[in-house]
């Protein structure tokens, strides 16, 4: 059984914050497409489209550190808006957030918060000084208190240790998250950092997750093209067991009929509902 997750990119390119895996960060100016808001007409036909596409999953995606009113009430909007039309699981991505305003998303039909570790505590501050690890784990705490579902993980291959690593992974064994979302750095020559990740740390990670998280949904995230290529099903025969369809925030991905394609002639079977 395969989750399938789109994303849709509801505000871009609008955070001051600094981290150095991010593109969305004003501070290293990357060329992407920014813009405050987009229209609710907009992420209601994309929410369509994921449908049609199978997914199970539609993320509401803000840059920016976290969830302030204005963006709570837009979010809320947005969520309010898919659900009177479309069938699917919302889930909410922006950034951290207290428990007063996941319990707003959860009464308007918000089913999962999206927030990423990222990496180790230890590594963090290598990679972003505005804000800390522990507003980021303190964040998923509240995400679970408020009885909502939480997906947490990482990116992987930012220079990182194999330390690094393990340590991330027992973060996540506190929080015990039903989702882990495994993303692999992309590069841009406007961001500090550079790839360090390869195809078969790659595998060794989602396997690695699987044993240590047999219950979660282990997804296949933002750079599955980058270090896999056309061969990204090897993530799924690791232990991944979901896949975010179409692109991502600033980059773009693979065709999510392509992807459904290679599911179906493997006799996968694709979830109704996460």
């Amino acid at each position: 059984m395969i989750y399938l997750c789109a994303i849709s990119n509801i505000r871009s390119g609008a955070c001051r914050e600094d981290c150095k895996f991010c593109t969305q960060s004003v501070k290293w100016g990357a060329d992407i497409e920014r813009f405050r808001q987009k229209s609710i007409e907009t992420i209601v036909n994309e929410a369509k489209l994921a449908k049609k596409n199978r997914a199970s999953g539609f993320c509401l995606v803000t840059s920016g550190k976290g969830l302030d009113d204005k963006t709570l009430e837009y979010v809320c909007r947005a969520t309010k808006a898919v659900l009177k039309e479309v069938d699917i699981s919302i889930i909410a991505c922006n950034g951290t957030a207290s428990k007063e305003s996941l319990k707003e998303l959860k009464k308007v039909g918000v089913k999962i918060y999206n927030h990423n570790l990222e990496t180790s505590r230890e590594y963090y501050p290598k990679i972003c000084s505005t804000h800390s690890w522990d507003e980021r784990f303190e964040t998923c705490e509240n995400v679970k208190s408020v009885g909502l579902k939480l997906c947490s993980g990482g990116i992987f291959g930012m220079g990182e240790s194999e330390k690094d690593r393990i340590s991330l992974l027992n973060s996540l064994k506190k929080l015990n998250p039903d989702g882990i979302p495994i993303n692999f750095f992309i590069e841009n020559e406007r961001l500090p950092l550079r790839a360090t990740h390869t195809k078969d740390m790659a595998l060794k990670i989602i396997k690695t997750f699987r044993t240590n998280f047999p219950d979660a949904v282990i997804m296949l995230a933002g750079g599955r093209e980058v270090v896999f290529a056309s061969e990204w099903f090897e993530g799924i025969k690791a232990g991944a067991n979901s896949i975010v369809i179409g692109d991502y925030l600033t980059t773009k991905g693979e065709r999510a009929d392509k992807d459904l394609e290679i599911l179906l002639k493997r006799g996968i079977k694709v979830a109704n509902e996460c």
